[in-house]
């Protein structure tokens, strides 16, 4: 590709629905918060966020309380993505000091950060499993009466349903606070925030052109097209195919990736550890090897407290390499001609696949864990049925009530289309805890009755 993305759109200081650009000058007179600060400090301050801290991020939470949710993972990730964007900030500021001099190196940090902390933020209960038991339903059979209703590209969004298009549609629409839709956060962290550019149903034949890791799944739902395309406007996204909707990676996407790859790698490793699926041998093996100057000299009896910094030196030492492919690859990250994890190109990426892999055999297969991705597909399967149901039949006197029990669907609803009446039943239930979705789920079945009295 000959266009070349500029770092002076990418990094718009404009906010979504919003219309005045706030300037570096005006932030610095008054003293504040930056603009890329005001939007970590709104993903903080939202239910949303919150809610994550009883969302499994592997474990299941009601059996300890040590391991990471969603919440503290989310935490983890936007610490390394400050750090991850303020030292390639620093360069990139050098290589680009005429078009960038109202830019600091900390204005990258703090956009990757915000990014970072909002990247789990649509997850569905019950991990990756909640997004798989989502699809599945809606490929099954039972699920068919009521896609046959949609257009092509609107099955697609939810055959095909993603945390991330969710997570762009609570960030953009559904968190609302007085007179502001969505949380107005500004263009150059909701580009970041976009992991997969692109839309559900692309052809075949568009595919075969490019491959790349931005494409595998889709970023946004139809309902939220119209925004992803002001977005890429305002900071400048180079298109792939003018047929459809779909577009290259903002370039601090990838920081936002390597830094979650990175944490739930290295965590995920730890947290076996701490659970008793991985010995302290192994664990110590695998992250000695990541460091350049294996030493063991600093370790003491303490064999937690080991794996602790040595947790800490593995993180700090692919920091320092993901920085340095991203820097050598910014020419081509610019044109578009990048797309891969910044962590599989590494000099410690085998290092980091034989942890994956130990990880994925120990940890991710255990009982314990598979019996939290049994649930998860029990319980939004069964929660699915019930609500979707409801919005769709209204000649099952159950449906009224069922609909009472849907806290975002009121009256004047009952007028939408079919495929926006589903988004609200998709949005209550990917909005839900693990306990909350259980809950509810024993209540609606009969499992369980509510008490009497307040």
């Amino acid at each position: 590709m000959a266009t070349l993305m500029a770092w002076s759109k990418l990094l718009s200081r404009r906010r979504l629905g919003e219309f005045t650009p706030e300037t570096c000058e005006a932030e610095i007179q008054a003293q504040n918060r930056t603009s890329f600060q005001r939007d970590f400090d709104r993903i903080v301050f939202s239910s949303s966020f919150r809610r994550l801290k009883d969302k499994t991020q592997v474990f299941p939470l009601f059996n300890n309380d040590y391991v990471r949710n969603r919440l503290i993972h989310s935490l983890e990730a936007s610490c390394v993505g400050r750090s991850l964007g303020t030292i390639v900030g620093e360069e990139i500021i050098k290589r680009h000091s005429k078009s960038l001099r109202d830019y600091i190196a900390s204005d990258f940090g703090d956009i990757v950060a915000a990014a970072c902390l909002s990247h789990d933020i649509g997850n569905p209960p019950f991990g990756h499993t909640g997004e798989d038991a989502i699809q599945e339903w809606f490929r099954s059979a039972r699920a068919q009466p009521v896609l046959q209703q949609l257009t092509p590209q609107q099955q697609a969004d939810l055959t095909c349903f993603e945390g991330n298009a969710q997570g762009f549609r609570i960030i953009t629409q559904k968190e609302k606070q007085a007179d502001r839709i969505g949380m107005q956060l500004t263009y150059a962290t909701l580009g970041t925030f976009t992991k997969y550019p692109r839309e559900s149903l692309i052809s075949s034949s568009a595919f075969q052109k490019y491959r790349g890791k931005s494409t595998v799944k889709q970023g946004f739902f139809q309902a939220e097209k119209n925004l992803v395309e002001q977005i890429a406007a305002e900071v400048g996204l180079i298109r792939r195919d003018a047929n459809f909707a779909w577009w290259c990676r903002h370039p601090l996407v990838f920081l936002v990736e390597a830094a979650d790859d990175i944490c739930y790698h290295i965590v995920d490793l730890e947290d076996g550890f701490r659970m008793g699926y991985i010995t302290y041998e192994e664990a110590k093996s695998l992250l000695t090897t990541l460091l350049k100057e294996a030493s063991t000299e600093d370790l003491s009896s303490d064999l937690l407290d080991n794996i602790k910094y040595l947790r800490s030196k593995a993180i700090h030492q692919l920091i320092l390499e993901a920085k340095q492919v991203f820097l050598d690859a910014e020419p081509e990250i610019l044109a578009g001609e990048f797309d891969e994890p910044l962590t599989s190109v590494i000099p410690a990426a085998t290092h980091l696949k034989e942890i994956v892999d130990l990880t994925r055999k120990k940890v991710y297969e255990s009982c314990e864990v598979i019996e939290v991705k049994v649930a998860g597909y029990e319980v939004l399967g069964g929660l699915l049925e019930e609500f979707i149901t409801a919005i769709s039949n209204e000649q099952l006197s159950k449906s009224y009530l069922i609909k009472k029990l849907l806290p975002n669907f009121k009256i004047e609803d009952e007028n939408l289309e079919l495929y926006k009446k589903i988004l609200k039943v998709t949005d209550y239930i990917s909005g839900m805890t693990d306990s909350y979705a259980v809950s509810v789920y024993k209540k609606i079945k009969g499992i369980s009755l509510p008490r009497g009295g307040k």
